[in-house]
């Protein structure tokens, strides 16, 4: 049933009255009689029997579409464990909210299932009451499903690529790590493995970050597999065109579907491989209860449908690390000779070398070493990236007398600079403080405390005249940018692909990304440095990458030798030895003081679990970790569900919010 209680996170029997027995499948929404009220579930199972005496009616069936698809209750119930949620929780997840006159046009249209017959509810409804058919073997040669494998191309810069995409067209179930080289067309390699998938007469699954990516990635499948042979699944899309494009992968008219992490539970005919590209971006993180990441789901979905499965990304994380240490999975990476060939030559200007030549460059924003690779590049007529990692113009200001941050005299958030001529105004409740005095000395004058985008474009723009300048962030992403010399300011993730790759790439205020208070700090820095400098020519034809940082710092060196796997096993075995995620699984508790230890007090924790904290959250609320070995994950997510049962049953008045392996620990 559809109901927040983690007390009822459990199946329930009723009786199906003869009118709806026909209709009634697995799959089905239906409303049920539940103290005394009407609520939404999902018709799980039909079975001849229940052990249980007396039994009520289903009241209703909301629609005879089997939308919830049974290798799908399956994963969410698989994922519901692991990340100590309700099974309600997760299927608001899974299936997209109900739009009738959706259904409507698409129940006069024959479905295409996998194993050839009307599909329930959505052409034809069945006359028996029998559970709906699983999946059909994969097709004889010649279906349509199936077509010819598809040419190694760009995947034999990679000595593992063929191999992998011969398993995949062969219908074994490979799992790889790819680290991809720099001024890769990563949808495309993406697109050529879900062809060979294809032609093995299977279906594929891959889950992109961003819209960008899903725009970059439906061009390449429909330029490899043509028209109408994939569904692109996005919250984005809207009410409508999302559950048409959900119905259309559960009708199995298309045997690929793509997305973003709104796809990781989409219906998928005979799966044969699921893929996530850049699984460290935060946005594959889901906000709602109970938190999965796209990453963990797609790979428990490979789990238990004996799917292949294939993580890429520029860098690499700790956790595709850990699959491939635990053997889980192969790496796929080219030799050093492809590599030194396709990489851009990167330079750091916070190095001893480059500050006995340029003594201002420790404090420069834009050293020397950076203005004259933006030069050469501009006089060769390429354009030039610069990556900035805030946006607006001064996000954060101070005293310029004292240094004192600048705050606001309402609610104390920090003051911004939205232009050259605007007031200060503040980041938090938005009110303008056109009078502000610094509490502390009394100056009315202003100092940046942080540059963002739309500075540095006006900065840079005064030290080339004559250039354009175009911006990439919020307000508005640009996709790509023409060949021919420009500059272009862009945050992390939005910058756009230039047409020959970029002359030169600067990332600067590296200080923003490597002193946050995180534990992903440096994973995350060297993240989005490399998906900006594989943006970058080849050093062969002038590529530059200027680091405005120190070289001696483990992320600047795994950038100079784009070598991310040796920094993710770093990564992993710093964390192995302090005890962090993913060499351990720790669960977050958050809420008020005393709820916080009334369900920990409730929890079981199983043997060698640690408790750490508390810490303050934010407001009055507190946060507690605990912490376990991987092998006893599924106990801790076991207990703090069963605590969390204990709570809603005695109906406490104070939430609390578990997250299993949250991204941000402190």
């Amino acid at each position: 049933m559809d109901v927040p209680l983690a007390h009822l996170d459990r199946p329930f029997d009723y009786l199906v009255p003869q009118e709806l027995a026909g209709a009634a499948q697995p799959g089905v929404r239906v409303k049920v009689r539940f103290a005394g009220q009407l609520v939404d579930g999902w018709l799980l199972q039909r079975v001849d029997r229940s052990e249980h005496p007396r039994l009520a009616y289903l009241e209703k069936l909301v629609s005879p579409v089997p939308v919830l698809a049974p290798e799908v209750a399956r994963l969410a119930r698989a994922v519901a464990d692991r990340y100590a949620g309700s099974l309600a929780d997760v299927l608001r997840l899974a299936v997209p909210p109900r739009h009738a006159r959706v259904e409507k046009e698409l129940s006069a249209t024959p479905a295409q299932p996998a194993d050839g017959g009307p599909e329930p509810g959505l052409a034809a409804p069945p006359a028996h009451g029998g559970p709906e058919p699983g999946p059909a073997a994969p097709p004889a040669d010649g279906d349509p499903d199936r077509g010819t494998p598809p040419e190694a191309g760009g995947w034999r810069d990679y000595p593992a690529g063929p191999a992998l995409l011969r398993a995949l067209a062969d219908g074994k179930a490979p799992r790889a790590v790819w680290s991809a080289l720099p001024g890769e067309d990563w949808a495309a390699r993406y697109a050529t493995a879900v062809a060979a998938t294809v032609a093995g007469g299977r279906g594929a699954l891959v889950v992109v970050a961003d819209g960008r990516d899903l725009d970059r990635l439906d061009a390449a499948l429909t330029a490899t597999l043509g028209a109408g042979r994939h569904v692109c699944l996005s919250a984005a899309l809207g009410p409508a065109r999302r559950y048409r494009a959900f119905l259309t992968a559960r009708r199995h008219d298309a045997p690929v579907v793509i997305g973003t992490r709104a796809a990781m539970f989409a219906p998928v005919a005979r799966l044969g491989l699921v893929a996530v590209w850049d699984d460290g971006d935060d946005l594959h993180a889901e906000p709602r209860a109970p938190y999965p990441h796209a990453r963990e789901v797609l790979l428990t979905r490979a789990q238990l449908d004996g799917a292949a499965a294939l993580v890429g990304g520029y860098a690499r994380t700790a956790e595709a690390q850990l699959l491939v240490e635990t053997g889980w999975a192969r790496e796929v990476v080219a030799d050093r000779a492809v590599l030194r060939a396709r990489t851009p030559a990167v330079t750091p200007a916070g190095d001893d070398p480059q500050l006995a030549r340029d003594p201002g460059a420790a404090t420069a924003r834009l050293p020397s070493l950076a203005w004259t690779a933006a030069r050469e590049a501009l006089r060769a007529e390429l354009p030039v990236l610069v990556q900035v990692p805030r946006r607006g113009y001064l996000p954060s200001v101070a005293c310029a007398d004292c240094r004192t941050p600048a705050r606001c005299p309402h609610c104390a958030g920090p003051l911004a600079l939205p232009s050259a001529g605007g007031a200060p105004l503040c980041r938090w409740c938005g009110r303008v403080a056109a009078a502000y005095a610094c509490p502390e000395c009394g100056g009315r004058r202003l100092r940046a405390s942080v540059t963002g985008a739309r500075r540095t474009a006006e900065e840079l723009g005064r030290a080339f005249p004559g250039v354009p300048v175009r911006t990439s962030g919020r307000e508005e992403v640009l996709t790509d940018v023409p060949a021919g010399a420009a500059l272009v300011i862009a945050t992390p993730g939005a910058e756009p692909v230039a047409v020959g790759g970029y002359g030169a790439v600067l990332l600067l205020d590296t200080w923003a990304l490597l002193t946050r208070a995180d534990l992903r700090a440096g994973e995350e820095a060297l993240r989005r440095w490399c998906a900006a400098a594989a943006l970058a020519r080849p050093a062969s034809a002038g590529g530059r990458v200027v680091v405005v940082a120190d070289g001696a710092l483990a992320p600047v060196q795994a950038l100079l030798r784009w070598d991310p796997a040796w920094f993710a096993a770093r990564e992993l075995a710093e964390r192995r030895e302090l005890g962090f995620p993913p060499a351990v699984r720790m669960a977050s508790v958050t809420g008020p003081a005393a709820a916080v230890a009334d369900l920990l007090a409730q929890a079981r924790l199983p043997d060698g679990a640690e408790l750490l904290g508390p810490v303050p959250a934010d407001g009055e609320r507190e946060r507690m970790l605990v912490r376990v070995p991987r092998a006893r994950a599924a106990a801790l997510a076991e207990a703090l569900h069963s605590a969390a049962g204990v709570r809603s049953a005695r109906k406490a008045a104070d939430p609390v919010r578990l997250q299993v392996d949250p991204l941000a620990l402190f």
